[in-house]
């Protein structure tokens, strides 16, 4: 876009997006989100931080999401209702917008159900490579929905591992999985149980839908030096991780005010220490010490990370068709004759 088309913001669509990751190519979108974020996660303290607004009801959650660095202000709407899986819909769904903070004026407009799902698997990876155990190949995918198949080859790209042991309740699910992983180059292993899933597995993931207080890892399932990447609890009342897990292990989060809401943390006390990760990425304090620690980072997901996202995207569009031009913004001659322009257009 030129200046001359100020006034027409970027709209990035379903279609647009994945014609954008097939360019720019799955692993290289992954590494590159994962950039955006750990450099974004290193300015952590410019940027406005508050919890997601949210919108609860009986079936699922919708929420706004917004942060700004001062330069620039980022939103995204998004919503999980775990039900809707059974009409055939999706869990997730999302936008979001970034805008100039000089002007108000968007920037760009953008699909996010796509961008999320590889947002959360790289920002999953990014903290594995800093958590888990060194040399890590092996990971236990438990829940083999719709973010499965990122989080694993997030893992391969930025993580290093090769091998990948698939489990869901719904044996369909894993098939499916397995099958969309058959052509990664990871070694994939379809698994009968959470326990067989976990053999040999440096990294356990957990990413189940249900919005209830389930027990998706018991104390007996996890032994020393693992990294757990607890991903599925993501609202008031839905967890994933035995409580005695978490008091065995060192807790990571984004923002500890939303993850005490939202995170399996909230089946803990409220001054349950925790280590919020930009101050691992950013070396300010120590990640994985020993070979015995187990690691678990408890990501609900946070603004920030969909504003990398969102700066990625912006930058990764410019020179190619993969936006729409998208006539958002009324642009009157005189700023001040919004009347006017109204009356031209009857003319």
């Amino acid at each position: 876009m030129t200046p001359s088309d100020k006034a027409l913001v970027p709209f990035v669509s379903v279609d647009h997006m994945m014609q954008l990751i097939h360019h720019v190519g799955l692993d290289d979108m992954l590494r590159g989100l994962a950039d955006y974020i750990a450099d974004d996660f290193s300015r952590w303290e410019l940027f406005d931080k508050t919890p997601r607004v949210a919108a609860h009801s009986p079936e699922g959650v919708i929420e706004l999401m917004p942060t700004s660095d001062g330069i620039s202000y980022g939103f995204k709407y998004v919503n999980g209702h775990p039900k809707n899986t059974v009409d055939g819909l999706q869990t997730v769904t999302a936008f979001g917008l970034l805008a100039d903070v000089d002007t108000g004026y968007p920037v760009l407009l953008t699909e996010m159900t796509m961008l999320t799902a590889l947002r959360t698997a790289a920002t999953s990876a990014l903290v594995a490579r800093a958590l888990a155990p060194k040399e890590a190949t092996t990971m236990a995918m438990i829940g083999n929905g719709a973010q499965s198949e990122f989080q694993s080859r997030a893992m391969q790209a930025i993580a290093g591992i090769t091998h990948v042991r698939l489990y869901d309740i719904d044996p369909a699910a894993t098939a499916k999985c397995a099958a969309n992983l058959s052509q990664s180059g990871l070694n994939v292993t379809a698994c009968a149980s959470a326990e067989d899933a976990m053999v040999g597995a440096q990294i356990i993931t957990t990413c189940t839908a249900d919005k209830a207080h389930a027990t998706i890892l018991t104390d007996n399932m996890v032994g020393a030096g693992v990294h757990i990447n607890a991903i599925g609890g993501d609202c008031p009342g839905k967890t994933e991780i035995a409580p005695a897990i978490l008091e065995r292990g060192d807790i990571f989060v984004e923002y500890p005010p939303q993850t005490r809401i939202e995170g399996d943390i909230q089946q803990l006390a409220a001054d349950h220490p925790v280590t919020e990760i930009w101050e691992v990425l950013a070396g300010h304090k120590p990640g994985r010490t020993s070979d015995k620690q187990i690691t678990i980072f408890d990501s609900v997901g946070f603004a920030i990370e969909d504003f990398s996202a969102l700066r990625f995207v912006r930058d990764r569009i410019n020179g190619t068709p993969f936006f729409h031009p998208l006539d958002l913004l009324a642009d009157p001659d005189d700023p001040r004759d919004l009347y006017g322009m109204l009356n031209r257009a009857k003319a």
